[in-house]
């Protein structure tokens, strides 16, 4: 049976979403080049969780952060940084004996060869995330409890944890779970069946169909992934350019094309596509909607640079996500379309 995001938690500080995870400040290139050539980098932030955080809160909604970062420069910036987009993270720990993590690319995309990316995260303050070191009171007041598969890979107390929030329990919140299979986190052959044992535990659940090929092995779509997993209330199987499928029993599956989009980087644009879903969901609107809500903030984050966006206004996101079939499948997105002002720019004439 489909759970719905709850209306009420049982803690007076509960709010509508928390993120769990780890958040790194990033290093992106001022110029194209091998990170040997390049000698200067503009800092921004960057992590699945936070950034689908960032992205909800920015949207009117009630977000908490919870994770760890050190007791340095580089964890002053995130956790300022994080809560300027109007999130929580009064449940963010500072740790003096680790460090914040970093990373560095290429302005290169991440699908192409030439595209370098460079981790210092082992060994982080976030890897120490445990279910002795991250508040579980915090971490449960919500409606909807926002996990990712990159949090398990950290360590083995991540990995407790991850367990531990979501065990099955009548009160917990509707638990959301992005799959984020990222082989070269992982120090050990079990990360896909760490992954689908969590994912067999969450309510909703965001998968790629190219994921679910490379972490268990299937192959036939959406249908072929429910198979496996057919536990999650609602599963979303993100199917690149083409577009996503929703399953959600007792409905029939939901699909809804992508867009086009103009892109200038595609980072970021998962977890944009997973809290567009989210903002739709605790909203209770239809399958369909959610789907057209996430390609669209997916959209927003495809066309800006960096890890995380800002998300279109509602009220344009609403006007666009109601047009009709015809409409949605001749709409083109550039950067700037999330201005409200281009609002009438963006729908063809009838």
């Amino acid at each position: 049976m489909t759970r719905t995001a709850p209306r009420h938690a049982p803690d007076v500080d509960a709010v509508d979403v928390v993120a769990v995870g780890e958040s790194m400040v990033t290093f992106l290139p001022t110029r194209p080049g091998r990170l040997a050539d390049v000698s200067s980098f503009d800092r921004a932030i960057g992590g699945a969780e936070s950034n689908v955080a960032c992205m909800l809160a920015a949207a009117g909604h009630r977000v908490r952060w919870v994770s760890r970062v050190g007791a340095d420069g580089f964890g002053d910036h995130l956790v300022e940084a994080v809560g300027a987009y109007g999130v929580d993270v009064t449940s963010v720990h500072r740790d003096p004996a680790r460090p914040t993590g970093v990373y560095f690319r290429t302005a290169g995309e991440r699908g192409t060869d030439a595209h370098e990316v460079a981790y210092y995260r082992a060994g982080s303050a976030a890897s120490a995330m445990s279910v002795s070191t991250v508040g579980l009171q915090a971490a449960r007041s919500c409606r909807v409890l926002h996990l990712s598969g990159i949090t398990a890979a950290l360590s083995d107390g991540c990995r407790e944890l991850m367990r531990e929030l979501t065990a099955p329990a009548a009160d917990r919140p509707l638990v959301s779970f992005d799959v984020n299979h990222r082989p070269g986190l992982w120090r050990s052959s079990d990360g896909p069946g760490v992954l689908l044992e969590l994912a067999r535990r969450a309510d909703v659940v965001f998968v790629g169909e190219d994921e679910a090929e490379a972490a268990w092995g299937v192959t036939g779509g959406p249908q072929a992934i429910r198979a496996l997993l057919p536990e999650p209330g609602t599963l979303v199987v993100k199917q690149g350019e083409r577009g996503a499928t929703a399953l959600s029993a007792p409905a029939s599956p939901a699909f809804v094309p992508a867009l086009h989009v103009d892109v200038v980087a595609t980072t970021g644009a998962g977890d944009a596509f997973a809290a567009g879903f989210l903002h739709a969901t605790l909203r209770d609107l239809p399958t369909k909607a959610r789907l057209r809500h996430a390609h669209l903030w997916a959209a927003a984050a495809l066309t800006t640079p960096g890890d995380l966006t800002t998300p279109p206004a509602p009220a344009h996101a609403d006007r666009l996500a109601a047009v009709d079939d015809g409409t949605w499948g001749t709409l083109r997105l550039g950067p700037g379309w999330t201005q409200a002002e281009q609002a009438e720019e963006e729908v063809p004439a009838p």
